[in-house]
């Protein structure tokens, strides 16, 4: 329940929040800004087809090890598109691989789940091209 000097934000201001601090914090390589979108016993879901990171510190530790493998990185997420305690979002990311030079571009959506203002569930679904060729390389 909301008090009468703290609104609750609608759950598309609330998505446009959430997803501003997590794509600047991917792009700028700083995990702390990134995970602040996360409740503690948040799951995040990198793919359909990966197990389930369950708790904020294993989400944590996923995305403090990605500034060691891209560089050059840049996020952008689209209009949020929301219903209920729900919202999901379109997203672009380039970066060049560190180890190897190459550019990537990955794009896909995000899919959320909220209690309170943070994200208790993050499901991405996304296709990413390596080097300008289309590759499910990870």
């Amino acid at each position: 329940m909301s008090s009468p000097t703290q609104p609750t934000l609608d759950v598309q201001a609330l998505g446009r929040q959430l997803m501003d601090a997590f794509s600047n914090g991917w792009s700028k390589g700083a995990p702390d800004e990134l995970v602040s979108v996360f409740s503690e016993d948040a799951v995040f879901v990198e793919t359909p087809f990966t197990e389930p990171l369950k708790g904020l510190a294993a989400i944590r530790n996923y995305w403090a090890d990605v500034p060691y493998h891209q560089s050059e990185v840049s996020v952008s997420t689209g209009e949020i598109y929301g219903v209920g305690p729900w919202f999901s979002t379109e997203f672009k990311a380039t970066f060049r691989r560190r180890r190897t030079g190459e550019q990537v571009l990955a794009r896909g959506a995000i899919f959320c789940e909220t209690a309170g203002e943070k994200i208790v569930e993050m499901r991405m679904y996304w296709h990413r091209w390596n080097g300008g060729r289309e590759t499910s390389l990870p």
